[in-house]
């Protein structure tokens, strides 16, 4: 693959592999097989299924290669076939681009050719079509070359549906007649003398659809699921979708689109500065998305494209070049609109096509379309088309460069500019996104809620000064111990951060490979691991004829040695399963030796449990060593090589301390009864007063500490799970999770700044004690980067008045009684004798 999975393709790929050989198992003519994958829109499933065709081909962790394996792809539509057929000879590096082939009305053959992938369209399997027709010209029809592949390969015959790009806004005749073609795979079809597939992989972005398919059939139905929150961690799909729209529907188009473009424009500004800035070599060029009205016999559109056009030039300050402005309209090739030449484009290649900058269209880009670059869009049609509008932001969400901007909060937003909508309508829309197949972003809302704030400039010696840590609680598939250190080494000496890492750390791995090898033989295990993996038990059966004692003989056995071409896949999915071609490395050290040894000792090694847990324990302490020793040095790399040591660190099974690096823009939420405030870090990027919503004890708590007396020089609000927020881990009942203190305080003092963690915390909450301990365990590691750590409750004093009293993990005192509660009641009896108020 040139693409990396992410931790949960990963997980739906290892799931598919465990689902497949089920399926194998299971399968008979009477018990066909049907998996159904489920992802939402963005997880990336045709990647995932471009992986697992590759491991099926070309061998894998989970079983040999299958190089006679065929696949067929299916679905509704020609222009989804063309985009998945491009996107898997882009993915994959294995296929070559005559192993993918779309079939088309010439096809004739008997069997499908092994080794391939097959599109094909349900438009192509009607009655009345040349592919399902013999004639003169064709000796095989296309559910001839089915059924036959099928019968003689069953077990390595693979029919994937794709349900999750179905058309929404195809008619009800046209999807009806979808649906039947492709039950024909599920339930086989008499008058097409096509059985019933062995076994059906359904592609789907809601299981809904898919099981509407295979309702009522004898198919044994295995689910494999990709949780939208995963997508949502990973990256790569946009934090937010900014809803613009004016008080009152008064109908303001142009002015609106002037805002929208303006928008796009700022977008344009942002990324070319960004990529600049990281020398990405393929730069972001985000598009303008513009749905237009529809027309009638005399126009194309009641839209004024010509306005358009007038208003985007004079925006960008010069004229527009020919294929800076595209559109979609059917039946329509290329139009003018004042004086430019506006080419026709298919949905599907607007996002190769680099030159398109703006995109008008209708209603056709729902489905077909898949262009992480569109970034704003604008929207000319009345507020009954909300649903599509919400479908259509669902295939606007995904991130360009496949991961989340850092350094820039604007660039992670998707911008919407509905100009004959109201606040009613838009809540329809963000309902219907919410409804739709595609995965909502962490925030939906409109441009008065969701802000983006800057650095202010008034405190840039505070951020300079920091030097604090954080941690992140990813929810992500954790990796094996042994392939982050691998990784970790190979980014370390790719960097030149230590150069001498890799090759270090190689020597330290094998050396323990040795000492646990050595171990199992020294041991007797050895020998019984070696024979029971690589030893094939021979059983010998005598029949006796013709003798007065007729009968057979069955206690001859003997153990056969594997061949040599046994032991190298079993060596190979032993590598599998260490992974980052260690097992090659450890054969190359040896390689003065019998192969076959050296290859037997790699297998037993992995097939020994107690040997593996070890190695694993071995190589995640080398893990954060190694870590902790460089992680200085990663704050002078480019964000997407950060990005990188973050992703392995957060793969970890334990939490790993991050440095707690502010951006220069963070993303920020004002809710209705937002309150103005000063000295905040951050303020209104667009100018303007920092406002902020907080309840009575966060309100009480900040007033008191911005008091001249206390020092208080600047503060943060520190909002829950935002990827810029200070986050703490804590455990409730053996589980890992995190809390998000609510304030983060800068006072000044002789040393120069302090920065102290502030958490009002309401005392009839159950999180109470798991959040204190965590507080104060963070304390203790990391203390020294910290002022005060404090826990707040309000509570009445003897002067019948309320107070603010803090238990502060700061104290050595404090910190250890905190450390081992616990319960609430404990923790509150710590409260009522050690927490003092500060007034």
């Amino acid at each position: 693959m040139r693409a990396t999975l992410f931790p949960f393709q990963e997980s739906a790929l290892a799931d598919l592999h465990e689902k497949i050989k089920k399926a194998h198992a299971y399968w008979s003519e009477k018990d066909p097989q049907v998996i159904s994958f489920t992802a939402p829109t963005g997880a990336g499933k045709t990647i995932i299924m471009t992986a697992l065709f590759e491991d099926i081909i070309f061998g894998h962790a989970y079983g040999v290669a299958e190089p006679d394996s065929v696949f067929v792809w299916l679905s509704d539509m020609p222009e989804l076939n063309e985009q998945t057929r491009l996107k898997i000879e882009s993915k994959s590096e294995k296929f070559r681009t005559r192993d993918i082939r779309v079939i088309d009305s010439t096809f004739d053959a008997e069997y499908f050719a092994p080794g391939g992938i097959y599109f094909l369209n349900t438009q192509k399997l009607g009655s009345d079509k040349l592919l399902t027709q013999k004639s003169n010209l064709r000796e095989y029809t296309i559910w001839e070359t089915i059924a036959n592949t099928a019968e003689r390969q069953p077990k390595s015959f693979y029919v994937v549906i794709d349900e999750a790009h179905r058309g929404t806004f195809t008619s009800s005749q046209a999807e009806n007649k979808a649906q039947s073609i492709m039950q024909k795979f599920v339930k086989g079809s008499k008058e097409d003398t096509l059985p019933v597939m062995p076994l059906i992989i359904g592609v789907t972005a809601t299981p809904q659809r898919f099981q509407k398919l295979v309702a009522d059939t004898t198919s044994t139905i295995q689910k494999v699921v990709v949780p939208p929150e995963d997508v949502r961690e990973s990256g790569l799909l946009k934090d937010r979708v900014i809803i613009h729209f004016p008080d009152i529907a008064i109908g303001a188009d142009m002015t609106m689109f002037k805002e929208a473009v303006a928008n796009w424009k700022k977008k344009c500004e942002r990324w070319q500065s960004y990529c600049e800035r990281e020398e990405i070599k393929k730069p972001v060029r985000p598009v303008l998305v513009i749905q237009v009205e529809d027309g009638n016999e005399r126009e194309i559109t009641q839209t004024d494209l010509d306005s358009c056009i007038s208003i985007l030039e004079d925006a960008i300050g010069r004229r527009l070049q020919a294929g800076e402005v595209v559109h979609t309209f059917d039946k329509h090739e290329t139009i003018k609109r004042h004086g430019l030449d506006i080419r026709r484009v298919d949905a599907s290649r607007i996002e190769e096509d680099e030159k398109a900058l703006v995109v008008f269209f209708k209603m056709n880009l729902s489905t077909g379309w898949d262009c992480p670059r569109a970034e704003t869009m604008m929207s000319f049609r009345h507020a009954n088309d909300y649903t599509y509008i919400a479908q259509l932001l669902g295939r606007m969400i995904r991130t360009p460069l496949a991961r989340r901007v850092e350094s820039d909060a604007e660039l992670n937003n998707v911008g919407l500019f509905l100009p004959f909508f109201d606040e009613n309508t838009v809540k329809m829309v963000e309902q219907a996104l919410r409804d739709s197949e595609a995965i909502v972003p962490a925030e939906t809302g409109s441009h008065k809620e969701l802000i983006t704030l800057k650095r202010d400039p008034a405190f840039a010696d505070v951020f300079s000064d920091m030097n604090l840590i954080t941690y992140r609680i990813d929810s992500a598939r954790k990796q094996p111990a042994l392939r982050r250190l691998i990784a970790l080494a190979r980014a370390l000496t790719q960097d030149m951060i230590a150069p001498e890492a890799r090759k270090s750390t190689l020597k330290k791995v094998l050396d323990e490979f040795e000492s646990e090898i050595a171990a199992l033989k020294k041991s007797g295990k050895f020998e019984e691991i070696s024979k029971a993996v690589t030893g094939l038990a021979l059983r010998t059966l005598t029949i006796d004829y013709g003798s007065s004692a007729e009968g057979t003989t069955d206690n001859i056995s003997e153990i056969v040695e594997l061949s040599e071409f046994d032991i190298n896949n079993l060596f190979e999915r032993a590598g599998k399963v260490l992974g980052e071609g260690l097992h090659k490395e450890y054969w190359v050290r040896h390689a003065v030796r019998d192969f076959k040894d050296v290859k037997t000792e790699i297998i037993v090694l992995t097939n020994d449990n107690a040997a593996m847990e070890r190695l694993e324990s071995f190589a995640d302490k080398l893990f954060n060593e190694l870590y902790d020793m460089n992680k200085t040095a990663f704050r002078k790399l480019k964000e997407d090589r950060r990005d990188a040591y973050k992703k392995l660190a957060l793969s970890s099974t334990t939490p790993i301390a991050l440095d707690w690096e502010l951006p220069p823009t963070i993303d920020f939420l004002i809710g209705e009864d937002a309150v103005i405030l000063e000295k905040h870090l951050y303020i209104p990027s667009d100018g303007g007063e920092f406002k902020v919503s907080l309840n009575d004890w966060e309100l009480g708590v900040i007033r008191e500490e911005m008091k001249d007396e206390k020092g208080a020089v600047a503060w943060l609000r520190n909002l829950d799970r935002k990827r810029w927020s200070l986050e703490i881990p804590y455990e409730v009942d053996g589980v890992v999770t995190s809390m998000f203190p609510d304030l983060i305080v800068v006072r000044a003092d002789a040393h120069g700044y302090v920065f102290d963690v502030l958490e009002p915390h309401d005392s009839s909450r159950k999180d109470n004690y798991p959040k204190a301990v965590g507080l104060a365990k963070f304390a203790e590691k990391h203390g020294e980067h910290f002022g005060r750590i404090q826990l707040i409750r309000k509570v009445k004093g003897a002067d019948k008045r309320d107070h603010f009293y803090r238990l502060d993990m700061g104290k050595l005192s404090v910190r250890n009684r905190v450390r081992g509660v616990i319960s609430n009641a404990e923790l509150d009896r710590i409260f009522n004798e050690d927490a003092q108020t500060e007034e």
